[in-house]
């Protein structure tokens, strides 16, 4: 499969219009001008925008590419997450976040010193740091016994997951066009800090709503033709039963 004129169009448009809402938030009288405008987008967002927005940030490459091949390949089991999330996220919800609310704070370590005094939130704040790093530049302790011979220390967790949310689709993209990986990550990076930079929170939250838009739409799509082509969904229900993918159901 490669792209055609009309995809490499939709691909051009869609990273002209996420920068063109950053461009709009920052050349019009929408212009971030406060800390409170760029960071908290005035703290006047509607509930579903930024609903959609933390939709968003579920929906990566992880998610779109990860999850369907996890699934093809070990079976439906991995719905079970979902319902991990759904349980986990019940506890902020309803206990932390409504306590944000009424401080009027954006994070833990806002919290930290409120609570405790400002060293504590510092240490919560270079801890936090250290996590996102530790392993990002290979470093590591002496190995016992072995003076001069370091251990390195594995890459956290958070680096692996960014690290992957770009490679992903510039590996996708890669695939069906031919365009360089490096240049792909490094295209798509670019226009993430654009639009973030120059229009604040509240163009990272309407550039949210669109790409939510268009991923969803893109899902329903893939969905409804795959369905079509196969012969209907009872159909893929058939052949996922009898390749034995159907699990913890």
């Amino acid at each position: 499969m490669e792209f055609t004129a009309i995809d490499y169009s939709i691909f051009a448009l869609l990273l002209v219009l996420s920068s063109a809402i950053g461009l709009f938030y920052a050349l019009t009288g929408n212009r971030q001008s406060t800390v409170q405008e760029f960071l908290l987008a005035n703290r006047d967002m509607g509930c579903l925008p930024v609903s959609l927005s933390l939709l968003a940030t579920f929906q990566s490459a992880v998610a779109i590419l990860g999850v369907p091949a996890e699934i093809f390949n070990h079976g439906t089991e991995y719905w079970f997450l979902g319902c991990s999330y759904f349980l986990g996220l019940l506890i902020p919800a309803h206990i932390f976040i409504p306590v944000f609310y009424r401080l009027r704070i954006t994070s833990t370590y806002e919290y930290l010193e409120l609570r405790f005094n400002k060293t504590v939130r510092l240490l919560g704040t270079v801890t936090f740091i250290f996590q996102m790093v530790s392993g990002a530049g290979g470093a590591g302790v002496a190995e016992p016994g072995r003076p001069g011979v370091a251990q390195r220390c594995p890459p956290s967790p958070q680096v692996i997951y960014m690290g992957v949310v770009l490679y992903a689709p510039a590996l996708a993209l890669n695939a069906v066009t031919g365009f360089d990986i490096w240049s792909a990550v490094l295209t798509i990076g670019l226009v993430c800090t654009l639009y973030t930079t120059l229009g604040g929170l509240k163009a990272v939250i309407w550039t949210d709503v669109f790409q939510t838009l268009v991923m969803l739409a893109g899902q329903v799509a893939v969905i409804v033709v795959g369905a079509w082509r196969v012969g209907g969904m009872a159909r893929v229900w058939h052949v996922a039963e009898q390749e034995g993918k159907i699990a913890g159901i």
